[in-house]
């Protein structure tokens, strides 16, 4: 079956199986520890983007990239993001909200793939998982070097992950509602 696969999903599947190690390494949590989970998280999120400009320059987009991309994407922010609220390092109320806003988008891709509608991901979207990218890297790390204190750094990016998350959720929202005339009920 994984012979069948085109290189963009075999990469994404890769995303994927990066998962545990991740995980492993956060909740075992030393500076040598962190410093190899942030390496192997930056390795992941670099697949994001690498699956997706192979596909594109390539014309290898598939169905099951459309849906597994992102899945992987989802998967990688949460697996992240669990074990550094239960290190401390992020307050639970904000990681709640964006695996919320996580599911609901998702479900609304769901709803609208059903209906053979594309709800593209947005620019702010874009920015939204750089910043949370930056914000997990940092709070990963949580080091402190001469004036530069990762943790608050991290703690300013997961904030302004958490807004544009926000922006963003409620543009998929409006896109699907005008999209599938939801907004004229």
């Amino acid at each position: 079956m994984i012979s069948k696969l085109n290189l963009p999903n075999k990469i994404t599947l890769i995303r994927i199986f990066l998962l545990p190690l991740i995980v492993v390494l956060l909740i075992s949590p030393s500076k040598l520890s962190s410093f190899f989970a942030v390496i192997i998280f930056v390795l992941a999120s670099f697949t994001d983007w690498l699956d997706g400009h192979i596909a594109r320059s390539t014309g290898q987009i598939t169905n099951l990239g459309k849906v597994l991309d992102p899945i992987a994407d989802k998967l990688l922010i949460v697996a992240a993001l669990i074990p550094i609220v239960a290190l401390g390092r992020a307050p639970a109320w904000i990681v709640v909200i964006l695996i919320c806003r996580e599911f609901a988008v998702s479900g609304l891709r769901i709803i609208a793939m059903s209906q053979r509608l594309t709800i593209p991901a947005s620019t702010i979207g874009k920015y939204k998982m750089f910043a949370q990218i930056i914000a997990i890297i940092l709070l990963i790390l949580n080091y402190h070097i001469l004036f530069i204190d990762f943790f608050i750094l991290g703690t300013i990016a997961l904030w302004i992950a958490l807004i544009l998350s926000l922006i963003s959720g409620v543009d998929y929202f409006i896109k699907f509602c005008y999209q599938t005339d939801l907004y004229m009920e």
